[in-house]
């Protein structure tokens, strides 16, 4: 993939960016500096810091965002492992209802040709009773 060059306006100034990302996505992440910089600077005493301090405080403030959607994916990835584990454990139970239907399905079937031998054997005796 080759190098995408392009300019961009953060903080009002007008800036070189290169990389292997798209165009767009190099564009995505300057407005996103550019928004949190103009959110941050509205912040009481921003104005008075230093550029240096103002830099901090964006690292910062992109950081905690980072561990904090890190924190969020850990806890989502852990959310969705339970899931799958009590997915896996309705699917075992599933089957083994399944499988007791299916056994208790061959019971009845068992009982009912067992009914119906004994139905006929009743009417043979009865047959015999009125026969003597």
């Amino acid at each position: 993939m080759g190098k995408n060059s392009i300019e961009v306006i953060i903080n009002k100034k007008v800036y070189q960016l290169t990389g292997t990302e798209s165009e767009e996505y190099l564009q995505k992440l300057a407005r996103y500096i550019d928004r949190k910089m103009r959110e941050l600077s509205k912040t009481a005493g921003y104005d008075k810091m230093s550029l240096e301090y103002q830099n901090l405080f964006l690292s910062l403030n992109l950081a905690d965002e980072y561990f904090k959607c890190r924190e969020e994916l850990e806890h989502m990835d852990t959310e969705a492992s339970e899931r799958e584990r009590q997915l896996y454990e309705t699917k075992h139970e599933l089957i083994d209802a399944k499988i007791q239907c299916e056994t208790l399905q061959k019971m009845i079937s068992e009982y009912k040709e067992q009914i119906i031998r004994l139905q006929k054997e009743v009417l043979k005796l009865e047959q015999r009773i009125t026969d003597e």
